[in-house]
This record gives C-alpha cells, sequence and structure tokens, in this order.
C-alpha cells in the first residue's frame, strides 16, 4: 500500500473522532481533526499525482473518505445539542447532499451494468462544490455568523453538481 492511500485511510479514521468530539461540544478539537482531514484530502491527491502512484484503490477510496467526512459533518450539525441555533444547519442540508451523493452512486452503478465499465472522474463544478462544503464545515465549527450563507451556497452548487452529473451520465448511457 502506498503513501497516498495510507493518508485516505487515516483521513477515514479520523472521522468517528470528528464526530465524537462535535457530538460532545469539543468544538477546538473537532475543527483541528477536520482541517487535519481537509489537508490530508489534497495532500494525498498531491502525492499521488507528483510520485506516480494512483491507484484504483485510491480512485475509490479518496471520493467515499471526503463523503464520508461531509457527511458525517453535516450530519453531526443537526443532532448536537449545543451548537448555536444561528450556526445549525437545517435537515435540508444534509438531505440534500446524501441524496446528490446517492444519485451520483446509482448512476455510476446503472453505467457500470449498462456499459460494462465505468471512468469517474471528479468535474470542475464538483470539486468547488466539495471545497464550498468544507469551508462551510469550517464557519460552523467556528460558530461564523455566516454559516447560513456559506450553507446555502453549498447546497445550490451541490444541487447544480448534481444536475451536472446526471447530465453526464445521461450521455454516457446514450454514447
Amino acid at each position: 500500500m502506498n503513501l497516498p492511500n495510507k493518508i485516505t485511510i487515516f483521513r477515514i479514521l479520523l472521522i468517528p473522532f470528528f464526530i465524537s468530539f462535535i457530538l460532545y461540544s469539543k468544538w477546538e478539537i473537532a475543527l483541528i481533526i477536520f482541517i487535519i482531514a481537509a489537508i490530508s484530502d489534497g495532500l494525498d491527491g498531491y502525492l499521488a499525482r507528483t510520485l506516480k502512484q494512483r491507484t484504483e484503490l485510491g480512485r475509490i477510496l479518496d471520493p467515499i473518505a471526503d463523503k464520508m467526512l461531509i457527511l458525517s459533518a453535516f450530519i453531526s450539525f443537526c443532532v448536537a445539542s449545543n451548537l448555536p441555533a444561528s450556526v445549525k444547519p437545517p435537515y435540508y442540508v444534509p438531505i440534500v447532499i446524501i441524496s446528490r451523493e446517492g444519485i451520483i452512486i446509482l448512476g455510476a452503478l446503472l453505467i457500470y451494468f449498462i456499459k460494462g465499465k465505468i471512468e469517474m472522474k471528479p468535474t470542475g463544478i464538483s470539486k468547488i462544490t466539495t471545497f464550498l462544503q468544507m469551508i462551510t464545515v469550517i464557519s460552523i465549527l467556528l460558530k461564523l455568523a455566516v454559516s447560513a450563507v456559506l450553507w446555502n451556497v453549498a447546497v445550490a452548487f451541490t444541487i447544480y453538481s448534481g444536475l451536472d452529473y446526471i447530465i453526464k451520465g445521461s450521455r454516457l448511457l446514450n454514447d
């Protein structure tokens, strides 16, 4: 197993600790863990490219790690009892994010079963969406008043990105 994949697995292993610190209102520790996870997301990709260590495992695990981190953050925020109402995201935020991921997974499976193969590459809009979701998580952990604006922007980009994937998937199936 190469270094980028070890970093990705490390990011996945951070998630239960991250959730625990949110649920126990240890916001500073949760923030530190999230920032470490976010940095490791960029680091594993950078190392995989520069060291020419891209693997099939990394192509699968990296986006899964990202989704698990983001989804666990928003779900945890919605159930956290000590998060101020001004920065607590409404339930539609994780619902939209979960729905997008579900649609992407179902679409990928459909393409795989019909075409016999699939090559999923993140789109530019999906990278922006992930970045906005991560910034929103950080703003909530910092209890910034701008959090409500950020989560609505992140939701809008999440919807747009989901529609973009649906269009691209439809084209793949029609080719």
